[in-house]
């Protein structure tokens, strides 16, 4: 287990964590030692300086998993500059807006990504060249020594309300969100861990850092298909494997026979797990760790729960994780008791610098940390609602702007959705409240499965659930959308069911 050393370096210090000849990252052409991954970090570096850039230029990649795309988070920052990731999943007009908002001064990608682009997509000093044209060898910069509370990234959330919106993450925030999770997963210098998440997504670069800080490898792999992941672990040796609630469903509809032997840990976030979604991984990886953990862009990681608990606390999100100042708080701006309801507010080190030249929003989700907080300074309202229970355990209810109020009732629909998926009649559900005249809002279940199980499932929910919780309508599908960050695209289900 790694030490917990509080102080923040560059991001790029990254490069020399392993020992020199260790792989850092393995892929289809092979292994990049730790030697190699920081001589290929100055290289590019310097490749970046060379074209005239300056520090604090915003430079933005919109790529697969290849090499530069791991590359280029420590890259940037030895050269002072400002990574941008792209999503490869997203479409010209997304992109456009990205490279806009964050005035982009240089887009990295491949030639049949830049021709998807529209003229007026790209700012008009914003060259666009080929991975190709920033060589991994040559003229080195070193290590950088700058100012860890410099900003070191721009990560676009997936908008789910309104355009995305770019978080400003610090060297120091990276940095010490790396050393946290290496801490507490307990990576090792022999960890292979398989990285499927997106690298634009915070839980997915995370994997990078986290893995570099303990001096393990990466495995990048950009799949198309669940069975992909299962053979890349087998193929791979990996030893960890991240993911999100809808990857994990369709992961357990594989057969893995002996493809999982050599996994030690599994972890999730970007979602709730449910309970028998949990019973399903401790059955099928009895020999792996489980960690459920909650985050949020703003602040990367508030909350993780020690795999020892879990079989026990399938519902819960656990406790802080290393250097957050995790709370809730009621209302009236006062620390909730235990089993009382409260906005889950997260201060200290980890909080993000705001929105990227979007002041009002920052405002609204940035704001003073409570008096009570040990951290102070500025916190990270989430809009969760969350419970603590007697046990110090965090449990997550639901968003505000998500909870459905009927005929004088607050529910959370994630209470009903894990109903619903107790059963086996439906794969993935999401609960949303839709405007009615009698009771203020009506729940709708937007379901994955077969329709032809809409009455077994009526029945067990009229046993499993109270009247007043109980949808008054299901839509049945064989899929449900995701968005590019692979999670249930909540917002486009409820524009569906609202249209």
């Amino acid at each position: 287990m790694i030490p917990l050393d509080p102080i923040p370096r560059p991001i790029d210090h990254l490069a020399v964590r392993g020992q020199p000849d260790a792989p850092a990252l393995i892929d289809r052409t092979g292994a990049m030692s730790f030697a190699e991954l920081d001589a290929a970090t100055g290289a590019v570096a310097r490749a970046l300086l060379d074209r005239g850039l300056v520090a604090g230029d915003r430079v933005a990649t919109w790529l697969p998993k290849t090499r530069l795309a791991c590359i280029m988070p420590l890259a940037a920052a030895r050269a002072g500059l400002v990574h941008v990731p792209v999503n490869p999943a997203l479409r010209h007009g997304q992109v456009a807006h990205i490279l806009h908002d964050s005035g982009a001064t240089l887009l990295v990608t491949q030639p049949m990504r830049a021709a998807t682009l529209e003229r007026d997509d790209v700012p008009h000093d914003c060259p666009v060249i080929q991975e190709d044209a920033l060589p991994r060898n040559g003229a080195a910069l070193p290590l950088s020594s700058g100012d860890p509370e410099k900003l070191a990234a721009i990560l676009y959330t997936s908008g789910s309300t309104g355009r995305p919106k770019g978080v400003m993450l610090s060297h120091a925030n990276l940095w010490l969100g790396a050393i946290a999770v290496a801490h507490y997963l307990r990576l090792a210098p022999e960890d292979r861990v398989l990285a499927v998440l997106p690298l634009s997504f915070d839980y997915g670069q995370n994997q990078l850092f986290s893995t570099w800080a303990a001096g393990g490898a990466v495995m990048p792999l950009d799949y198309l298909a669940p069975r992909d992941v299962v053979k890349a672990v087998a193929r791979l040796g990996a030893t960890t494997l991240a993911g999100v609630p809808p990857l994990w469903t369709q992961l357990l509809e594989i057969e893995w026979e002996d493809a999982g032997n050599n996994l030690r840990r599994l972890t999730n976030s970007g979602g709730a797990l449910t309970p028998r979604m949990v019973r399903n991984l401790r059955s099928h990886f009895p020999q792996a760790d489980l960690y459920a953990m909650y985050g949020l862009t703003e602040a990367f990681r508030s909350t993780w729960l020690d795999p020892a608990l879990i079989d026990a606390n399938p519902d819960a999100i656990g406790r802080a994780i290393p250097f957050a100042d995790v709370m809730v708080v009621r209302p009236d701006g006062q620390r909730a008791i235990a089993g009382e309801p409260g906005e889950l507010v997260h201060a200290g080190p980890l909080v993000a610098h705001g929105y990227w030249r979007d002041a009002e929003r920052t405002a609204a989700r940035f704001r003073p940390a409570p008096d009570f907080a040990a951290a102070g300074g500025t916190a990270v309202w989430s809009g969760d609602t969350v419970v603590e229970g007697e046990d110090g355990l965090l449990r997550f209810v639901g968003r505000d702007d998500e909870m459905i109020k009927t005929a004088g009732n607050r529910l959370s629909p994630q209470e009903i959705e894990e109903a619903i998926l107790s059963g086996e009649e439906a794969r993935e559900a999401v609960v949303v409240g839709v405007p009615d005249d009698r009771l203020g809002q009506a729940i709708v279940a937007v379901v994955a499965g077969d329709p032809m199980q809409e009455q077994a499932l009526l029945r067990r929910l009229r046993t499993d659930l109270p009247s007043f919780m109980q949808p008054a309508r299901y839509v049945w599908h064989a899929t449900l959308p995701r968005n590019a960050n692979g999670k249930l695209d909540r917002a486009a289900i409820r524009a569906e069911v609202l249209r």
